[in-house]
Parts: structure tokens; sequence; C-alpha cells
């Protein structure tokens, strides 16, 4: 499949080209996702954990959870009991060995599962993440509802995802790395499958921004019900955490 294909693809099918770029990669997943990012990928994560860990939640929903790189840090960052929820099965069969390997087990448990369709009950965490989820969903808006449906009142709610930058020097830099730089040391670090997703990425995110800019999806998550939506802007453009708290 041509890559332009593959983009437009996920516009139609996101879950399923989600689960197709993501099942060739979970053994080496985090490890090269943050030399690719030049460990910026590590340094997002941790900031949109900050937003989390302050609220001292008890239970805590990790939603796209990968291989488990953000339920590591919750379970390093608060004392909660985290439920890691991911698409993939493989990205989940590799989560489990990771928990198992870290010693975790008494304090994680994975499911798997689609976010537009939770199978938790209204209310019933005391906070929620999710990481770089709303290109891979059908409907943001939605989406966001039925994440916010299952916080607690009161409860914090943090994602990080990528974006494009405004200013035109890093927005040529970010264009040149994700179109040549990206692809290119995907392949020599992890071969054919990072080189597609490598190829993938930027005109992914390109696409996901054009149809759904910042500002409407920070009025999308107040419009499912989270107060205070505050957002700040990283790598100079190419990352952005947004957080706020589920309205009473």
């Amino acid at each position: 499949m041509r890559n332009g294909q593959r983009v437009a693809k996920s516009r139609t099918s996101p879950n399923e080209t989600a689960q197709e770029l993501f099942a060739p990669l979970p053994s080496r997943y985090n490890r090269l996702a943050a030399i690719l990012s030049f460990g910026q990928d590590r340094r997002w994560r941790r900031t949109m954990i900050d937003h989390v860990a302050g609220s001292r939640p008890n239970l805590v929903l990790d939603v796209a959870s990968g291989p488990g790189a953000v339920v590591r840090v919750l379970t390093r960052r608060t004392d909660a009991y985290v439920v890691g929820l991911d698409l993939s099965e493989e990205m989940l069969s590799a989560g489990a060995h990771n928990i198992s390997r870290w010693g975790l087990k008494d304090r994680v448990s994975l499911v798997r599962g689609r976010a537009e369709r939770l199978p938790f009950a209204d209310a019933t965490f005391d906070a929620l993440t999710f990481t770089y989820l709303l290109r891979y969903v059908q409907d943001p808006a939605a989406t966001l509802r039925e994440l916010v449906r299952v916080v607690k009142p009161g409860g914090a709610i943090a994602s990080v995802e990528f974006a494009v930058p405004a200013n035109p020097f890093a927005h040529l830099a970010w264009w040149l790395y994700t179109r040549v730089g990206l692809p290119g040391a995907g392949y020599l670090l992890g071969g054919r499958p990072w080189w597609t997703v490598g190829r993938f990425l930027g005109p992914s995110i390109g696409a996901h921004y054009r149809a759904y800019p910042l500002e409407w999806t920070l009025d999308a998550w107040r419009r499912a019900g989270v107060e205070h939506v505050e957002y700040r802007s990283l790598s100079a453009g190419g990352g952005v955490v947004v957080w706020g708290y589920r309205n009473s």
C-alpha cells in the first residue's frame, strides 16, 4: 500500500490502520521511540503524568498504553493501581512481558479494548491518561466523551499528542525530519516496519490537524465535560500535552 493511500485509510478506518502499523513494532517500541524522538517522547510522557500524579489517584486508566511506558512511570510517581488498555494484541503482549520484567504484576492490569467503547462503568477511575490516540479514532469528539465518562467527577485527565509546529523555521525542520530523517533512521534502526511508520507519521499528523486544529480539540475537551482545560506545547511545537478535570 502506498503511503498516501495508508494516510487516507487512517481517516476512514483508523482502528484497522493502527493495528496494521503497530503489530510489528512492540518488542523494541519504547527504546526506538525514545531514540527516534531524541528523548523527547519520554519528556512529553513525563510532562503528561505530572498533571495526574499531583491528584494522588488510587486507580488510573491509561488508554493506548502500548508496551507500558506510561504505566511504568505512573506506578513510580503514584501509589495507584493502573489499568492499561490497548487495541493491539501485540502491544498488550509486549506490555505484559515488560510488566512482569519490571516486577509490577501486583500494580497493573492490562485489558484489550477500544477507546471509543470502554469496558468500564461510569465514574470508575480517579484519573485517566491517553497517548497518541486521537489520530486513530473515527470520531475524536465522541471518543473524548467516552474517556471522560469513566472518570470520577473532579478526576484528572491528561494526554500527549504529536503536533505541527507553527513557527516557520520549526515547521520546516519538522517537515524535513518527518519526511526524510525519521523514515531513514527508522529503517536503519528497526527495519522496514519502522520505515513504514516513519513515512506515515508526518503526513498523518498534518492531515489530523487540518481536520481537527488544536483549538477545536481544546473545545472538544470542554464539550466532553472537562473543566480547567489547559495545554503546553513542547519541543518547538512538535508535541502538545493537554490536561483538565472532569466536571462535577
